[in-house]
């Protein structure tokens, strides 16, 4: 069975990504992979890895009434969130994979942030972005 992947901050954009990635599970009849990818290093310490698994557990309650079957990933591995989406996204036979943009000022759209643009160019399931 195929999978959506979405790629999950606890900011109005993860959040986007999150109901979007949940009407698309329900329409297509697939499972939900949510990633909560985080690079790690001394700023990542118990007390952010506590709070980052509080979020998810208030994740994991807004999918336990979905109806939606649902997996919840939190990745701490020294990589990029992109790098783990795409090889997640991949590794479960992804047919999409949700992503969350946020704002940009007119200079900043010139740049799509680096994470959305590699996730974008690289990865080898449809990607669909939506702003919060």
């Amino acid at each position: 069975m195929g999978t959506v992947v979405v790629g999950y901050v606890n900011k109005p954009e993860g959040r986007a990504a999150l109901a979007r990635g949940i009407e698309e599970a329900k329409l297509r009849g697939l499972r939900l992979v949510v990633v909560s990818s985080h690079r790690g290093g001394q700023e990542y310490d118990t007390e952010a890895a506590g709070k980052a698994q509080v979020e998810l557990d208030e994740v994991r309650a807004e999918l336990e009434g979905t109806g939606v079957d649902f997996e919840l990933r939190q990745l701490v591995r020294g990589f990029e969130p992109a790098e783990d989406l795409i090889g997640l996204a991949s590794d479960s036979d992804a047919e999409l994979l949700v992503i969350g943009l946020r704002r940009r000022s007119p200079v900043g759209k010139l740049i799509l942030g680096s994470n959305a643009q590699r996730i974008l160019l690289d990865a080898a399931c449809p990607v669909l972005a939506v702003k919060a």
